[in-house]
């Protein structure tokens, strides 16, 4: 308690001194975390794991702008690979789309309710822990992801542990593990995907920009020997 109000304290410092300053009209506040804690939720402390308690964090956005919606909660599903881009997009540059793998929030500090995140998802290595070592779990096996849409959650383990599913509406607090469940191999099949698509995606070029991709002519354009054609 004694860190929450020394947190509480110091942010209100700071956001007396962007009033007095005459900042507070220019500056883009986000306000999050990077995990959860548990606090004996699930017989567990901390932060590892992909409960709610973990992955959900504070996500506080003031935007200074006159398209801004005040007093607005949005339940769209947002990552923390969000914030590059929002604050990029804040200030008007571009958006290196070949490297950034997240999405401006901007159309929903607007009071957007459109979003086509169908998915989000958070990853956690584990090889450094002593659950890996006493699972005998190489450096590359001790690994998991989760997979969450608005209604389902799938954990993924891999070699580790079977995988976890969890329905957030009917069972909010997560006590029911479908996991294995064989009348959920349906929604089971969905959410992987989910996850085959966000493998997919992965930025793998990060070298050249996608512009760059566009506007570089072919290799028979650029002149040269063409192999092949006739």
């Amino acid at each position: 308690m004694g860190l929450v109000k020394q947190m509480d304290d110091h942010l209100g410092r700071l956001l007396a001194y962007l009033e007095t300053s005459g900042r507070a009209r220019d500056t883009l506040i986000l306000f999050t975390a990077d995990h959860g804690d548990y606090l004996g939720d699930h017989w567990q402390g901390e932060k590892e794991g992909m409960y709610e308690q973990s992955v959900r964090v504070p996500f506080i956005m003031v935007d200074p702008s006159d398209n801004a919606k005040r007093g607005a909660v949005s339940k769209a599903l947002v990552e923390g690979v969000d914030v590059v881009p929002t604050i990029l997009d804040s200030l008007g540059i571009a958006i290196p789309t070949h490297i950034i793998e997240g999405r401006s929030l901007r159309p929903l500090l607007a009071g957007a309710t459109q979003w086509s995140r169908e998915a989000a998802f958070s990853e956690l290595d584990f090889a450094l822990y002593p659950t890996a070592r006493k699972l005998g779990l190489g450096p590359r096996e001790a690994r998991m992801v989760m997979i969450r849409t608005e209604r389902w959650k799938l954990v993924h383990f891999g070699k580790a542990f079977k995988p976890q599913l969890f329905d957030l509406v009917n069972d909010p607090n997560e006590y029911d593990d479908l996991g294995l469940d064989p009348g959920k191999g349906a929604v089971r099949d969905e959410l992987y995907h989910h996850f085959f698509d966000w493998l997919r995606d992965r930025r793998n070029r990060i070298a050249m920009t996608d512009e760059a991709i566009i506007q570089k002519p072919s290799p028979s354009a650029a002149g040269g020997v063409t192999i092949g054609a006739w």
